[in-house]
């Protein structure tokens, strides 16, 4: 028989097959024959599972499947071949034994995972202070500290002060008004891939950028310190930003507007038309919100009208997000907009036109994902990502 560094083989030979141990069983006690759980001891079910199962294996081996150190191994079979199974159970210890118990912990987590408004308390959002002390009064546990609480909740990694907006679907016809849209952005058209003549135009208005003049100029940032915004400042009015983005081609147009309605969307429109490839193309697809200056049927007869080889293509109700524009309007805010320091007017307008070259120079195409839908949950595409690599187009597809 293969000696391994036990020195006790023989022993693991004569024991009767042991009962699984899971590989982190809450602190082995033996009681009367049987296993209770109050605490962790890793590793030791697989490796005297192992070790009783096939005696000639070395530590090294049992080590490399169990995933744990050879010395782990080497300690779980010593331990079992002097003492049988309760040998495993935990030796006593120096100091203070536990304060709480695993069902304490187990309902201040099931607390932190109600809202507040639920329980009765007049709260918004969980802390841990405001946890321990609820603990407190409910009779729950003793006196607890909020460190306490929050070691418990970083366990199942919960978070209750933490929130997140959600949007819920209120378009009845989402799923084939969305996959309208996602279709053109992996150029397909009714099941038809789209050809080189045939453009995809996503638009939209960014309303009233303001022009805030600051009362003390922005200090540039410096050696450990960030460029300083003074918070007081004087409006110098707003302008409307309109955009149009070429899904593929990467190209924005832009203008700037008093204000958004269905003039301004007009003028947009004519600005790409007229130049090529645009004027002469089979047909370009807008892409649009369902916004009052391209809303209903009036609005496709009348660019179809101004333009014939536009198709208008309208978003879901209430799914900004399925609107690529969308992203570069929130470039356009962080890079361009904020933290809004203008002296006027028309240094805004300056600098988003000259924004615009900058962006055309260097842009590729956004790239999308889709999360798989989970069964019994409605279909929808997910947030859009701004990661861009070159030379790769969109691609979109809605689970069926």
């Amino acid at each position: 028989m293969r000696s391994t560094s036990t020195d006790r083989p023989a022993c693991l030979a004569c024991c009767h097959r042991l009962p699984y141990i899971p590989d982190r069983l809450t602190k082995a006690t033996v009681e009367e024959g049987g296993l209770r759980s109050q605490d962790s001891v890793p590793g030791q079910g697989p490796v005297t599972d192992r070790a009783h199962g096939d005696p000639g294996r070395s530590n090294a081996q049992i080590a490399g499947e169990v995933g744990v150190y050879v010395d782990t191994v080497r300690t779980w079979r010593g331990r079992f071949a002097d003492g049988g199974l309760p040998a495993l159970a935990d030796r006593k210890r120096s100091g203070r034994p536990a304060r709480f118990t695993s069902v304490q912990v187990a309902e201040a987590k099931a607390l932190a995972c109600q809202l507040p408004a639920e329980t009765g308390v007049p709260l918004a959002r969980w802390s841990c202070p405001e946890l321990a002390a609820e603990l407190t009064s409910r009779g729950v546990t003793d006196t607890v500290s909020a460190s306490t609480v929050r070691r418990w909740l970083r366990q199942d990694v919960l978070k209750p002060w933490q929130f997140q907006s959600w949007i819920f679907i209120r378009d009845p016809d989402f799923r084939a008004n969305a996959q309208r849209v996602l279709d053109l952005y992996a150029r397909t058209y009714e099941g038809e891939p789209l050809g080189g003549d045939e453009y995809v135009v996503s638009s939209d208005e960014k309303t009233s950028i303001q022009a805030r003049c600051r009362c003390h100029p922005a200090l540039a940032p410096g050696r450990a310190r960030a460029m300083r915004v003074n918070h007081t400042y004087g409006r110098g009015g707003a302008v409307a930003y309109l955009a149009a983005y070429d899904a593929h081609r990467t190209k924005v147009f832009g203008r700037c507007e008093v204000t958004t309605g269905i003039a301004p969307f007009m003028a947009l429109v004519e600005q790409v038309m007229t130049t090529e490839p645009y004027a002469s193309a089979r047909p370009v697809f807008w892409i649009v919100d369902n916004g009052s200056s391209h809303r209903e049927k009036k609005a496709i007869d009348r660019l179809t009208k101004a333009f014939p080889n536009a198709v208008m293509a309208r978003t879901p109700v209430h799914a900004p997000w399925t609107n690529q524009v969308e992203i570069f309007f929130s470039i356009v805010q962080r890079k361009v907009v904020s933290p809004n320091d203008f002296t006027h007017l028309p240094q805004v307008r300056d600098r988003l036109r000259a924004f615009e070259g900058r962006y055309n120079a260097a842009a590729q195409p956004f790239q999308w994902k889709v999360h798989h839908l989970r069964p019994g949950r409605s279909a929808g595409p997910a947030r859009p990502t701004h990661n861009c690599r070159p030379n790769q187009e969109s691609s979109i597809a809605l689970t069926a």
